[in-house]
Parts: structure tokens; sequence; C-alpha cells
């Protein structure tokens, strides 16, 4: 998986930057999982990925190609107040419950 930023734009007023990105697979990868996104345009960006909210990903049918926005916030608590809830949820699911022992 090679990830490419293609563009992007600051916003002030959200404390953000929005960030336009390309990725493209191997030939018999698969689309590439959300986590694995936010974890690799947090790298490109030099920042946590705790900060780092994929707010879109389309692959292009028939290729290898996948295209996503993403926005990057200045801090965790800005991105809370800013980003819907379904978003949130998306980009941290909640961990696996442990099964009680008897």
């Amino acid at each position: 998986m090679q990830i490419k930023i293609e563009t992007t734009k600051e916003n002030p007023l959200l404390k953000r930057t929005e960030v336009g990105f390309t990725i493209v697979s191997g030939p018999k990868e698969k689309t590439p999982q959300r986590l694995e996104v936010k974890k690799a345009v947090a790298v490109e960006m030099k920042t946590g990925d705790d900060v780092v909210y994929i707010k879109r990903m389309r692959t292009k049918t028939g290729t290898n190609i996948t295209q996503g926005v993403a926005n990057v916030y200045k801090s965790v608590a800005q991105a809370k107040i800013v980003e819907p809830e379904y978003i949130q949820k998306r980009n941290n699911p909640a961990k696996p419950k442990e099964e009680a022992s008897a």
C-alpha cells in the first residue's frame, strides 16, 4: 500500500487540516482497512493517529486505486467537538468485549 497526499487545505476556523489522498494497492491486495489508512495518513502528516479522522474512502471500480478525504485536527478535544458521532465511531471502533470467565 502506497499513500500519496494530493491536497492539503488549512481550516483555521475549525482548527484542522483537510487532506485529500490517493492509495495505490498491489494488484492482488484488497482495499485497505480504515484504521490502516488512518495510521498511514498520520505518518505522512507527521502527527498522532488520534487526531486523524478518515471522512471518506472510495475505490475506483475495477482498479486498485482508492481516493479519500481525511481531517487532521490540532487536538483531540477539537476533533470531538467538530466531528459527527458516526465518524468518531468509524475511526475509533470499540474494543471487543472480553468474555467473562465462569
